[in-house]
This record gives structure tokens, C-alpha cells and sequence, in this order.
């Protein structure tokens, strides 16, 4: 829904519409956000790595966690760039920035997580099949 359209919000009527302006979401972040595309073809790769290491069901859960909460503050991430670029407009504010900048650590922090789950479950198996 835009805001542009001057309409009245309602709640979703239809529990099939809640998916639908959800999915339409997620379309939209990776449609527009490019780091968030590259968030999804970096996790597609360690997925398939993890396929060929034989990977135990812990380990699998690790991993899928991670990525999945690199994309979810990716998503995060946006939103609230997009409600401060709303909420500011065209006016530089250090407050926006501010909010800016820790929305986008939350997500550097993530990642970092996410390397750290690799460097203990993937880099010991890659290590033993190539030495």
C-alpha cells in the first residue's frame, strides 16, 4: 500500500492477504536492496558448500540460523532506513544518520556472526578434505 494513495488503512480482512502483503515485502527488500541480494547469494553458496560437507543436524541448524538472521536484520535494516528517510524528508538530521548507522551495524554485527558459525563448523571440514 502506498501512502500516496490517500486511502483509509484497515487491518487485512483475509488471512490469505497478510501473506500476500508479506511476500509482497519480501519481494520488494530484495528487488531494491542490493545488499540483500548479496546476503542471499552468499548464504545459497555456503548452503550448497555445507551440502557436499555432510554437515550433522546441529551443525545444519547453526548454519541455517545465521543466515537466516543476516537476511532478517537485512530486512530490518531497511525498514528503518525507510521510516527515517520518511520521518526526515530531505532535512539532514544527526539523530537519522544516527539511527542509520546503528541499523546498519546490527547488521555488520550479524554477518560477523555468521562468519564466526562457519570459521567452527565449515573450516574445520574444508580443512580435513584439502589437507
Amino acid at each position: 500500500m502506498d501512502l500516496k494513495d490517500n486511502k483509509e488503512v484497515v487491518k487485512n480482512s483475509r488471512f490469505s492477504d497478510s501473506f500476500k502483503y508479506a511476500f509482497k515485502g519480501v519481494l520488494t527488500v530484495f528487488q531494491e536492496e542490493r545488499n540483500m541480494r548479496s546476503h542471499i547469494v552468499i548464504g545459497s553458496i555456503v548452503l550448497l558448500l555445507c551440502v557436499f560437507l555432510n554437515l550433522a543436524v546441529n551443525e545444519w541448524l547453526w548454519v541455517i540460523f545465521s543466515i537466516f538472521l543476516v537476511i532478517i536484520m537485512e530486512v530490518w535494516n531497511t525498514v528503518i532506513e525507510n521510516v527515517v528517510d520518511l520521518a526526515a524528508g530531505e532535512q539532514y538530521h544527526s539523530l537519522a544518520k544516527k539511527a542509520k548507522d546503528m541499523a546498519a551495524a546490527a547488521v555488520l554485527m550479524t554477518a560477523g556472526f555468521s562468519v564466526v558459525v562457519a570459521a567452527i563448523i565449515i573450516l574445520p571440514k574444508l580443512w580435513q578434505i584439502l589437507f
